[in-house]
């Protein structure tokens, strides 16, 4: 193992998990390069699993000979740099990371055909803009059983750390990427029915037993607040909504969407 034991986040080699932004390690002019960080045993070993390049760890001496070996084993002979607690506090939020951070290299991304061939159930994710529930909607959709995701460009990237940690590494495990200049037109030319999930005078239950005859059907979701555009609703085949109890008028789309994806795959 290529072990480098450090002191200070001084050095340039570690301004990935110190210094660089998420739209720095997305590197844009050079996507060929453009890396994200891995954290926890569990989500590095799912990225790993899924195929993605290592380019370093950092992580607390003690788990270098436990816990982080199998994973350190697994990478060949990539730099691990290693430090005691009190210099990793450094780094804002690293005790969420379970003492382990990884670098990795971004995988290509799939056109919308690939991530659909064969999918029944996906989601589709209008400018949702917040990691946290990029992450809990990845995490939902992995859990009951949907097949992909498509999002459009302005929302959230599934990469950033933060999305990748509530996820716990599902993002790896669903195939996902965008839909591209077609935008929702391509849900209608891959064989998708459609439905949005929204409010509005029009809609039917989530429970429609319409729905659930539909052999490829894509569920539509909006961003926080505002919800799905008027356009996104105009081209859908349904519109649907969640029945509510008290007086509650809408869910978050995370929550919002776990109960969808339940319905809709059971």
């Amino acid at each position: 193992m290529n072990l480098i034991p450090i002191d200070s986040f001084d050095d340039p080699a570690l301004d990935v998990y110190a210094r660089l932004t998420e739209n720095q390690l997305k590197n844009r002019k050079d996507p060929g390069n453009a890396m994200f960080i891995a954290e926890s045993p569990v989500v590095i070993e799912r990225a790993l699993d899924s195929g993605c390049v290592p380019v370093s760890f950092l992580m607390e001496t003690k788990h270098a000979l436990g816990k982080g070996r199998i994973l350190i084993e697994r990478c060949g002979e990539i730099p691990v740099y290693t430090a005691e607690p009190e210099v990793l506090t450094k780094l804002t939020g690293f005790h969420l990371t379970r003492g382990m951070l990884c670098c990795m290299l971004r995988p290509p991304l799939k056109r919308a055909e690939e991530i659909c061939a064969g999918a029944k159930r996906i989601a589709v994710l209008e400018n949702v803009m917040n990691p946290t529930n990029i992450g809990a909607i990845f995490r939902s959709a992995a859990a009951l059983g949907m097949d992909a995701v498509l999002l459009t460009d302005e929302g959230s990237d599934p990469l950033y750390r933060r999305a990748i940690r509530v996820s716990m590494g599902t993002v790896f495990q669903i195939p996902w990427g965008y839909l591209g200049d077609e935008g929702f037109g391509i849900l209608k030319r891959l064989g998708f029915t459609t439905c949005a999930l929204a409010l509005d005078e029009r809609a039917i239950p989530l429970s429609d037993e319409r729905l659930k005859k539909i052999e490829k059907l894509a569920a539509v979701l909006g961003t926080e607040g505002d919800g799905l555009s008027a356009a996104a609703i105009d081209s859908c085949d349904y519109t649907v909504r969640i029945p509510m109890a008290h007086g509650v008028d809408s869910l978050n789309v995370a929550a919002a969407s776990a109960v969808a994806f339940w319905e809709l795959c059971r």
